[in-house]
């Protein structure tokens, strides 16, 4: 009767064995499953970040080659045409007096000419990154200043005016004839109000600077980390 009772025990004792035992591996496996799972989303996060690293090194090297292709062609114009090359590349043109009479959206003679000298040269440059480019953008730039409460709206429908004008001019030059298929995917015309014044040192608003025309390359280089930013806030929530 002992033998028997000691037998059962025993039986039990392994019984409680084996089950301590499977508990025991199903939380290794899972551990394991823990472990694998997180080095999958290590590898994923570098990977992204070799990608976005990779991107940035290739974006950076074609934006000083065009910089330097830009200021080589352009470098004896900048004074005469009062106009910039900033290290985005973006260029920019100032003395608003030259652009456009106050307050309108009609390009002046003087701003003509000069669009017809620069626009088919800054093409001939761009068509050689187009396999990069996103989108060139004509930006409309106002200052703050209107003279009345409806400040912002105004100056809204001004720089839109502006920067269509200009768009509507660069694309009827006959040197440009033959790009206007291209022209036609890649031509944007933004107006952007004051929303990105200029200031002087002393913080205060430069009203002449802030009145410009900006011509802006947009590569498919920042398409695709912007893209990619937006996943990993995706994958973050």
């Amino acid at each position: 009767m002992k033998f028997e009772q000691d037998l059962g025990i025993a039986d039990l004792m392994s019984a409680l064995m084996m089950v301590f035992l499977l508990i025991a591996i199903a939380f290794m496996l899972d551990v394991e499953a823990q472990k694998n799972e997180i080095e999958a989303q290590k590898n994923a996060i570098q990977r992204q970040k070799d990608a976005m690293t990779e991107i940035v090194l290739v974006a950076k090297q074609s934006r000083i080659n065009l910089h330097n292709e830009l200021m080589q062609e352009f470098g004896r114009n900048l004074k005469q045409w009062d106009m910039e090359i900033l290290i985005d590349n973006t260029v920019r043109f100032n003395a608003p007096h030259v652009l456009f009479n106050k307050g309108k959206s009609v390009l002046t003679q003087k701003f003509k000419r000069i669009l017809s000298n620069f626009f088919p040269r800054y093409l001939t440059i761009l068509q050689a990154y187009s396999a990069e480019l996103e989108a060139i953008r004509i930006e409309g730039h106002t200052s703050s200043d209107w003279g009345n409460g409806a400040s912002y709206l105004g100056n809204v429908e001004l720089s839109q005016r502006r920067a269509l004008a200009t768009l509507k001019y660069c694309y009827s030059l006959q040197k440009v004839k033959n790009k206007r298929l291209w022209l036609q995917q890649v031509l944007k015309a933004n107006g952007l109000s004051f929303a990105k014044r200029i200031f002087n040192q002393d913080g205060s608003e430069n009203f002449e600077k802030s009145r410009r025309v900006e011509f802006k390359v947009i590569t498919k280089a920042e398409e695709k980390l912007y893209q990619i930013l937006e996943r990993s806030r995706q994958d973050n929530f």
